[in-house]
């Protein structure tokens, strides 16, 4: 099974993460009417796997990179908090199964681990109910005593990622402990934190933030649509260039693709047709696509004009990666795709006449894993 390789020439070699961490269940309504305050409502349980952001991003990071608990090739660990029940542990064994670091995510005795109940009506519109006395919720900063020292001693080679469903407030915390460590820091907010994380000044702390349509119009108060397509565009640059110098903004713009700014640069990356499954889960798949080409050595931008179709030309950059990755998450039901790896992206691509170039294909190595258990 090949991964993305991860040697001495750079500059990351691990991804420290804090954020969600819990389990959710999805029900197909009958009957298109609202939900009542009152009603009883049949439904169906789908068998439809649920999981948190930042279990999300970072399976694929681990995946793409070959993680392993012991560090080598890359390591990835969690910064969370789980109930002391069945669905906690089986979270933990999930990330555990793709090498991912658990050591600092704590049991809590009294709390539930996060569970989203999810209801869909049969034109495909819904919502969910979260529980806000979870696990997640009750991290604090004396929660992040292990990450800090983690930080302080690896900053420089760790990409740290923020991510929803644990308090805003901690999350900055984090991001303050990995700019004092000089880590890359990575983040993502849902809408009602954009206006409050501008307010505590989180957005001057970060080199990446990745933002679906809504949230990225409440960042920078222009809507992403034909009409003001061109005021968006010119917005998202001037703030990479002045406000926020030297943050790096993904923009998914659902079935459409996805843009990327830099340094008052852009690119806009049209996604490939695919039927789609499930939509939960692509923007996370895609921010997980993006850290692992950029950790390993993958440019965030391409250069040349703007694309037409993915499979026009080769595919060159971190943005394109991640854009095929979460065209892939699409197909499956499950908000992490459960065969999701680097062997099956390439064929994914190749089926659709996608091509990586060679830049790419060279960074492209057996995993250590895989090597492994090859052995005699």
């Amino acid at each position: 099974m090949k991964i993305l390789q991860i040697d001495s020439r750079l500059p990351y070699r691990s991804l420290i993460g804090v954020g969600g961490l819990g389990t959710g269940l999805f029900f197909a309504l009958e009957g298109e009417h609202t939900l009542g305050r009152n009603e009883s409502r049949p439904a169906r349980l789908l068998d439809v796997r649920d999981y948190c952001k930042l279990h999300i991003v970072i399976h694929y990071v681990a995946t793409l990179l070959g993680a392993q608990p012991v560090g080598f090739p890359f390591h990835v660990l969690a910064v969370g908090k789980v109930g002391a029940d069945p669905a906690g542990q089986h979270v933990l064994e999930e990330m555990q199964n793709v090498g991912i670091n658990t050591a600092l995510v704590q049991k809590d005795d009294a709390k539930p681990t996060l569970l989203s109940v999810c209801f869909q009506y049969p034109d495909g519109s819904g919502g969910n109910i979260t529980t806000t006395n979870s696990a997640a919720a009750g991290l604090s900063d004396a929660d992040l005593d292990e990450a800090a020292k983690f930080l302080k001693m690896n900053g420089r080679s760790t990409i740290a990622l923020s991510v929803p469903e644990v308090p805003l407030a901690v999350r900055r915390e984090f991001l303050k402990l990995a700019t004092d460590a000089g880590a890359f820091r990575a983040a993502s907010f849902v809408d009602a934190e954009i206006g409050p994380a501008r307010e505590l000044g989180m957005f001057e702390m970060l080199d990446l933030v990745a933002l679906n349509e809504s949230e990225a119009e409440a960042f920078t108060g222009c809507r992403l649509s034909p009409p003001a397509f061109d005021e968006f565009v010119k917005k998202c640059q001037s703030l990479t260039e002045g406000s926020y110098p030297g943050l790096r903004i993904v923009v998914t713009a659902g079935r459409q693709g996805a843009f990327a700014f830099a340094e008052g640069h852009y690119n806009f990356c049209p996604a490939p047709e695919v039927p789609v499954v499930s939509t939960a889960g692509a923007g996370d798949a895609l921010l997980g696509g993006v850290l692992s080409a950029l950790a390993a050595g993958i440019p965030f931008l391409r250069s040349g004009p703007v694309r037409r179709s993915l499979n026009e030309g080769l595919l060159t950059s971190a943005l394109e990666l991640g854009v095929l990755l979460g065209s892939y998450k699409v197909t499956s039901p499950h908000t992490i795709h459960p065969t999701a790896s680097l062997d099956n992206l390439l064929k994914f691509g190749a089926d659709r006449g996608i091509e990586f170039s060679n830049e790419i294909t060279t960074r492209m190595v057996e995993s250590f894993r895989h090597a492994l258990a090859s052995l005699p």
